[in-house]
């Protein structure tokens, strides 16, 4: 591919994520109202603005940083001024993840509102925000409470705002809180057998559900440690610790990676369908990980064999194809090979991501000359 096709597909994702951004899922509100008694304007602020839209904010704003084009900073800042005049859902694990973008966006046009936001929900996440056994944030969501639960979701929804937040501040609190969650999450969550993560953790029932090492769920982490070292500034041990849990997964991933460069919705279950916002999230981890030295070059195949998977799985419309809706977590491996698979703003950030350190890779510039 040349770097003039590669362009066009980067530009067509882009495009693609911030016409969706304003998408509201009527499926999801509709179930608000009907099945749990929320009010109609309830529901649509939590349909206007959940991690759907947060992890999407987040791929917009590292196309930002990467290409340092102040048009991105103006659709960031658009989303944001549209979804708080609609008004601010519920708070829990899942709502706070747009405000990691609204941290960076801070830093660069910074508002009184934005802040006063943030100082807010930064306190709940710290005072009331519920906890299960050993203080782990609870993943509770606007579905369910998922009482004395982790779920390895709640690193990218909560965790990351928690850390950049903190740094900006000079709260060691905040970031004290956020390297304790992900020591406490991985404790509980790694299958040290494998290398690879469980989608959950129940305290009260003393187990990993179905056992799922659940794709998504565990780019989620190929995600986070990258970036979470970046963001909070792990150095010496805390960082020696967090590499060894990615150099472990990748490993691992490599492993079970399909010819074709995908992995499937469960990794290690060769019934199960191949997956594409995870593909696109190891791709976009194993590739900074390699540009940054935290993985070895024999993991270059790996992650380049992905970026082959997600570019041809985005068409011409600039859509990523084969993305799993949201998941609970199953109690069965077939909840999760039943889980169907639709249009997300999560499957194209995700994809951008990729496409990023796909340039790197690649040695492709991006930026418009």
């Amino acid at each position: 591919m040349t770097r003039e096709e590669y362009l066009k597909v980067f530009r067509a994702v882009c495009n693609n994520l911030y016409d969706f951004l304003y998408n509201i899922d009527q499926k999801y509100i509709d179930n608000l109202v009907k099945n749990l008694g929320r009010t109609p304007e309830a529901a649509k602020s939590l349909g206007a603005w959940d991690w759907t839209h947060g992890i999407g904010l987040y791929g917009l704003w590292k196309i930002y940083a990467f290409t340092g084009d102040e048009k991105y900073l103006d659709m960031i800042e658009n989303w944001f001024k549209d979804r708080i005049g609609i008004g601010l859902p519920d708070k829990n694990v899942n709502t706070v993840c747009p405000l990691l973008t609204m941290a960076f966006l801070y830093e660069k046009r910074p508002k009184d509102e934005y802040k006063r936001i943030m100082d807010e929900w930064a306190e709940w996440i710290m005072n009331d925000m519920k906890r299960t056994e050993e203080g782990g944030i609870q993943h509770e969501h606007a579905e369910l409470q998922n009482d004395q639960q982790l779920w390895d979701d709640t690193l990218i929804m909560t965790v990351l705002f928690l850390s950049k937040y903190g740094k900006m501040l000079g709260r060691k609190d905040y970031t004290d809180e956020a390297r304790y969650q992900f020591l406490l999450h991985s404790k509980y969550l790694c299958d040290t057998v494998t290398g690879l993560w469980f989608h959950g953790w129940s305290f009260s029932e003393r187990s990993h559900f179905a056992g799922a090492l659940w794709g998504r769920g565990n780019c989620w982490v190929t995600v986070f440690i990258p970036d979470f070292i970046d963001i909070i500034g792990l150095e010496d041990t805390e960082k020696r610790f967090a590499l060894g849990y990615l150099k472990n997964q990748v490993e691992a991933l490599e492993k079970y990676q399909c010819d074709d460069g995908t992995w499937r919705t469960l990794i290690n279950d060769a019934t199960s369908y191949k997956e594409l916002s995870a593909t696109a999230g190891f791709c976009y981890g194993i590739l900074k990980g390699l540009r940054l030295g935290y993985l070895d070059r024999d993991k270059e195949e790996c992650g380049r064999k992905a970026l082959d998977a997600v570019v041809r799985n985005i068409n011409e419309n600039g859509e990523l194809a084969n993305v799993s809706y949201g998941t609970n977590v199953g109690r069965t491996l077939q909840h999760y090979r039943d889980i169907p698979l639709v249009k997300m703003h999560y499957g194209q950030a995700l994809a951008l991501l990729a496409l990023i350190e796909g340039s790197f890779a690649l040695g492709f510039e991006l930026r418009d000359n």
